[in-house]
């Protein structure tokens, strides 16, 4: 299990990271200042980041033996933005703990 929960860790912290930098960076640039370009290029990137999130999210939920809604609140952290470090940093310590 620690395989996926390596994997898990990683795309928590990378979606995490790309939505803070699109909703309060490339966001207000885009509607306050008209410049696009970083929305433009971070879009595409959050999308396919977030999607490998979600498998890898099932994956870690299969091993680690989580109920269907806990698995949906965790695949659901990573669409709100600081969310996904916490419940990342919480589900982490519970596993490392369960071992």
């Amino acid at each position: 299990m620690s395989g996926a929960l390596l994997r898990y860790r990683v795309l928590a912290n990378v979606v995490g990271v790309i939505l803070v930098v699109f909703l309060l960076l490339a966001m207000p640039l885009k509607y306050l200042a008209g410049e696009d370009w970083l929305a433009e290029h971070i879009a595409q990137p959050h999308g396919f980041s977030y999607m490998v999130y979600l498998a890898f999210t099932v994956d870690l939920a299969r091993r680690a033996g989580w109920s269907t809604w806990r698995t949906l609140g965790v695949m659901l952290a990573g669409t709100v933005p600081f969310l996904s470090f916490v419940v990342e940093r919480r589900n982490t310590r519970e596993l490392r703990a369960a071992v």
